[in-house]
């Protein structure tokens, strides 16, 4: 789970601190991976409801695509498959993750797609052997666009509605704040 990242266009919040209805997307998130038997939150340290593995990105601030490898190198030897989420996706669910498990299929992975047909690869299942390899062939992710993993894999996609939408700017936390009260 990628739980770091500056907030720039929320003016420097912690977006996985952020509450709607008394959670913080962290803990959405969370609870989406509850049937998951290794979780790797990548960012800093918080309190959180249950066990879960912390990782950081060396040095810090290298990106989403750093964060993913850091989170893949802390996993235990012989996971088949991963799950990668963003830490501020307030509709994400286990009903997603479940489905984007089963559209794996054979290819090396399947992303999520949100309503607007963009690929989010924050949200995605990867066949953690092809992620390696994609994640090998790129060198140093610091500072690197996902962009660039995405196009050494053969990834499915899956359409998944809301649960795609993440919060970026004040106008989505008030949209979602709005809905959740």
């Amino acid at each position: 789970m990628v739980a770091g990242g500056r907030g720039r266009r929320l003016g420097g919040k912690d977006k996985p601190a952020l509450e709607l209805a008394g959670r913080s997307l962290l803990d959405i998130a969370l609870d989406a991976t509850r049937s998951a038997r290794t979780v790797v939150v990548v960012g800093p340290r918080r309190p959180v409801g249950r066990a879960v593995k912390w990782a950081r990105e060396q040095p810090a601030g290298g990106g989403p695509l750093a964060a993913l490898a850091a989170g893949l190198n802390a996993l235990p030897p012989g996971s088949g498959v991963v799950t990668v989420l963003a830490a501020d996706l307030p509709a994400i669910e286990a009903g997603t993750i479940h489905a984007l498990l089963r559209a794996i299929d054979n290819a090396d992975g399947v992303v999520a797609v949100d309503s607007a047909g963009r690929a989010q690869p924050l949200l995605a299942a990867y066949r953690t052997a092809a992620l390696g390899r994609a994640l090998a062939t790129i060198g140093e992710p610091h500072g690197q666009p996902m962009r660039r993993l995405l196009d050494t894999l053969d990834l499915a996609r899956l359409e998944v509605g809301s649960a795609a939408e993440d919060i970026d700017t004040p106008g989505d936390l008030a949209r979602w704040q709005e809905g959740a009260s």
